[in-house]
């Protein structure tokens, strides 16, 4: 196994509790499924597909020292994933997400990323004391940060001199936390990863494709975007120029971690040289192919 990682992925790392059925559900559906337990996590999610692209990924999080944290790690291990700078906390438990997914897609869902928002700055440390990087030699590579991490962190981190070189790829947790991301929209080295929802979310106001999505977060000061419309187009923007393209037509099983698979794709496939057009092509595939029950290499 590698011991230098090729990305940082900071953010949620946890176990997922999904509840699926083939069936279409509503409000107080009573059906029965499937339930599976599988680590998780925006960051985790975007370090598991980027091993299967061939990436190293090295996890900046919090992960308690309970069983469950101990099992959570271990599975990293196995994958491929360097754990060593995770910040493991004695007093705060390993968080956990939990989802509910019919036929007609996710129903609910409830994020219990509390002792990641305690853990704080903490789990930065490895940027500041030189184990990866200091004020004044900040870490250079390319960097996945998601939004369930706290606005006042978000906010330091968008002005901090350890990412100040850092190549920063940047998602929501939910459209719940997309609000969290205006304070990252206008940093110079900074991608954008949201869908249409929140695209919209982020500039207040309602669009009808990703293009719209894209054009409106530029116009509101994000340097480059990619949004998603589901199985209808995804567009990235960078200045005036915006290229769209329609993802492959799937049967849709699941849909849970599709966001964060069409990321960590796009962010593998210009790590191996792809042009825009390829990546954007490359993610989508990925996440079609995720989507329809696979795995995407």
């Amino acid at each position: 196994m590698k011991t230098k990682a090729d990305i940082l992925c900071i953010g949620s790392v946890l176990w997922d509790v999904i509840g699926r059925s083939s069936v279409v559900m509503r409000v107080g559906s009573d059906v029965p499924g499937r339930i599976t337990r599988i680590p998780g996590g925006v960051a985790m999610n975007i370090a598991m597909t980027l091993t299967r692209f061939g990436m190293t990924p090295t996890l900046l999080t919090a992960i308690g020292r309970d069983n469950e944290g101990d099992e959570l790690v271990g599975e990293c291990q196995r994958m491929g994933i360097l754990t060593d700078h995770v910040y493991r906390s004695e007093d705060l438990p390993t968080d956990t997400y939990m989802a509910v997914e019919g036929a007609n897609g996710l129903i609910a869902a409830i994020a219990d990323a509390h002792s990641l928002e305690q853990a704080g700055d903490k789990i930065l440390r490895p940027l500041s004391n030189g184990a990866l990087g200091t004020a004044e030699a900040p870490y250079a590579g390319p960097v996945a940060l998601d939004g369930n991490l706290t606005v006042d962190l978000l906010r330091d981190i968008a002005v901090s001199p350890l990412f100040s070189a850092a190549d920063l790829r940047v998602a929501p947790a939910s459209p719940g936390k997309a609000d969290r991301l205006l304070a990252l929209l206008g940093h110079p080295s900074a991608t954008l990863y949201v869908n249409l929802e929140e695209a919209g979310l982020l500039c207040r106001q309602t669009f009808e494709t990703s293009e719209d999505g894209a054009r409106g977060l530029i116009a509101r000061g994000a340097k480059r975007v990619l949004v998603t419309d589901g199985g209808k187009s995804a567009s990235e923007a960078t200045g005036d120029s915006v290229l769209t393209q329609t993802p492959p037509q799937v049967l849709v099983t699941r849909v849970t971690g599709a966001g964060d698979t069409f990321m960590a794709a796009h962010i593998a496939a210009e790590h191996a040289g792809a042009n825009r057009e390829d990546a954007l092509h490359r993610a989508l595939s990925a996440a079609a192919t995720y989507v329809s029950g696979e795995l995407p290499r």
